[in-house]
């Protein structure tokens, strides 16, 4: 099965919609035409530019310059996960925690899908490794962007019912334990619902590619099943683990609740 190339002017075509949609918000002043042309622009330049360094792997397997994009992944994706929030740990706790959590969770889990299940010829290989950890990432990224941002922004707006709580006796984990638990909901939410709409709703996307691509439709299903069950528990692990981090860096030692370690920011 041949792919079929996609010309410039194709994808001219397809950004037009972009256009389209950017002109609507502006006329009826939604306010988002700025951040859909960034958003657009940034996909665009990023894409690009992951594609040539991807073509250039592929042609040098070395395993250092494989360390350093996934180490400038890992980087960008800490920095994306404090951008989203709109009351962040001050200082650099939020983003060492957040990059932290990801490592523990999409590193760990990308390198021992590649050396025990995917087992390429080398684990390393970049055609398989720059993949599965971007996706990883990306979806790891996404919920503790959401799980972090609900746990900051209840504790502020909950503060009192929290200092109440801890003036009845408990300690800092049980005072903030309903807001921890409806944040790691919040931050699993968009996880459960791809793995569950997956084939009935919609088709995902490394699906669909491996599909266009040529592969065989049984084969793409594997290959999706396994990347969503991994994105699943990639996404948990890295949500769980920045939120027991954030929830103790929300009290002292003496379980007193210090909500000027968050930034005063909407």
């Amino acid at each position: 099965m041949n792919i079929i190339t996609l010309t410039a002017w194709d994808l001219l075509a397809t950004s037009s919609l972009i256009l389209v949609l950017a002109a609507i918000s502006l006329k009826q002043q939604f306010n988002l035409h700025k951040q859909l042309m960034i958003a657009a622009l940034r996909a665009t330049v990023q894409l690009f530019l992951i594609g040539f360094i991807l073509r250039w792997l592929f042609g040098d397997i070395n395993p250092l310059w494989l360390t350093v994009v996934a180490l400038v992944m890992l980087l960008a994706a800490g920095r994306e996960v404090i951008g989203r929030q709109q009351r962040p740990f001050t200082g650099s706790f939020g983003y060492l925690s957040s990059v932290l959590s990801m490592f523990l969770s999409s590193f760990i889990l990308a390198i021992a899908t590649l050396t025990i299940i995917i087992q390429p010829d080398p684990w390393f290989s970049p055609q398989y490794a720059i993949p599965l950890l971007g996706m990883l990432l990306g979806n790891t990224m996404n919920g503790i962007s959401i799980s972090m941002d609900r746990l900051t922004t209840t504790a502020w707006q909950q503060q009192h019912i929290i200092e109440q709580r801890l003036m009845l006796g408990e300690r800092g984990a049980e005072a903030l334990s309903d807001i921890k638990k409806d944040a790691m909901r919040a931050g699993m939410i968009p996880s459960i619902n791809g793995m569950a709409s997956a084939g009935i709703v919609a088709l995902p996307g490394m699906m669909t590619g491996q599909i266009l691509a040529g592969s065989a439709p049984l084969d793409a299903v594997k290959y999706q099943l396994l990347i969503l069950f991994l994105i699943t528990a990639g996404s948990g692990f890295g949500v769980y683990a920045s939120l027991e981090l954030g929830s103790r860096r929300l009290f002292d030692a003496r379980h007193r609740l210090r909500l000027e370690r968050i930034a005063n920011q909407t």
